[in-house]
């Protein structure tokens, strides 16, 4: 295996406000932006190509990772005009693979961090003499994804929608957004039209008999698609849950980048993260958050499970519990905001504004 394809074009609008300026692929997450954890483990199984499927904010991607030699790797970019779906996106940028008809290509969603076994998933594609082979994780409630059914052997038996009933719950295997494909099952995919290979290319192929294997790994996996969600993901990288090459330090209770700044005082703990010239006032209390780079927590502030966007301004004595602090946002002294909350990019909220106790 060296080649792969990382699909990075999604707008990421369940995370917004941090995908206003930022595509969902390059928010931080533990200290970097969340696909460089992805680029390094594809780099630690031995892939040494990978192809961006970019789409939203595609300007963002290249200036960054260059051509990937500082990870070891050569990237290459590939835009989508119109967004064009994951089977569309594949197809998209066949032209830049190097692998030959019946050679493997790797896949992955740009939103989904995971502990999967890389090369296992490799090596039972290869054994079985699969098409495609699909990383599948087993979920305690698996109402909101599609289920992936497989025999004694893991051969894929059916792709079925999303369960609303206890009797359409027939496993709790779901499609975990890796694959490996067999080099002509991408060629094969229409050109030039929004195609999805979980609706389309996955049922068509089991309908024509071809081989589809699924491999079970249920290590760290998860779904970076909201702001909840991203923020754990980022505590879990910190703390050593999730594992990656990638995060700029020792794992811990805490990860603070060398250019910023913390109170002798304050209190960094669950896997929180301080970005680049962030500062952190005397007495502050910070709990399973990440602080982007440039933003500033005044004296005083309480922040639990929560995200501040880069250059953003919490104030002193605030409490923030589930929150999300836009890019250039400014939250006065004295307020409360809890779970849901999202304070757009560059709003202001005046001192004591939203509070959910008196002001005494």
């Amino acid at each position: 295996m060296t080649e792969a394809i990382l699909l990075v074009g999604g707008k990421g609008t369940r995370l917004r406000p941090l995908t206003v300026h930022t595509p969902k692929p390059m928010v931080p997450a533990a200290g970097v932006p969340f696909l460089t954890h992805q680029l390094a483990r594809a780099r630690a199984a031995g892939v040494e190509h990978i192809v961006l499927a970019t789409s939203y904010l595609a300007e963002v991607f290249e200036p960054h990772f260059g051509d990937g030699s500082s990870l070891g790797l050569h990237i290459e970019y590939v835009t989508e005009e119109e967004p064009l779906g994951t089977g569309g996106a594949i197809r998209n940028v066949a032209s830049r693979l190097r692998s030959d008809p019946d050679d493997p290509v790797l896949i992955f969603n740009g939103d989904i961090l995971t502990g999967l076994d890389i090369p296992a998933l490799i090596s039972t594609h290869r054994s079985s003499g699969a098409d495609v082979s699909l990383h599948l994780t087993r979920v305690t409630d698996p109402r909101a994804y599609g289920l992936v059914p497989t025999d004694s052997a893991g051969r894929v038996q059916a792709f079925l929608e999303k369960p609303q009933t206890p009797e359409e719950i027939v496993t709790d295997q779901i499609n975990a957004g890796a694959y490996v494909f067999r080099r002509s099952v991408i060629d094969a995919i229409p050109v030039g039209r929004p195609v999805s290979v979980e609706r389309e290319t996955f049922p068509e192929l089991l309908a024509s008999g071809a081989h589809l294997q699924g491999m079970v790994d249920s290590t760290y996996w998860l779904d970076l698609g909201t702001p909840g969600a991203f923020v754990r993901g980022s505590a879990d990288l910190v703390l050593g849950r999730a594992p990656s090459p990638a995060v700029p330090g020792r794992c811990g209770d805490r990860l603070v980048l060398p250019s910023a700044t913390v109170a002798s005082d304050a209190k960094l703990t669950g896997g929180t993260v301080v970005g680049h010239s962030a500062t952190i006032g005397e007495g502050a209390r910070i709990s399973g958050s990440a602080i982007l780079d440039g933003a500033v927590i005044a004296p005083g502030a309480v922040i639990t499970d929560s995200l501040i966007g880069a250059r953003a301004h919490v104030g002193a004595r605030s409490i923030l519990t589930g929150a999300v602090v836009g890019d250039g946002a400014s939250v006065g002294p004295d307020n409360e905001l809890r779970e849901g909350v999202r304070i757009w990019c560059d709003a202001q909220i005046p001192a004591a504004a939203l509070r959910f106790s008196s002001d005494q």
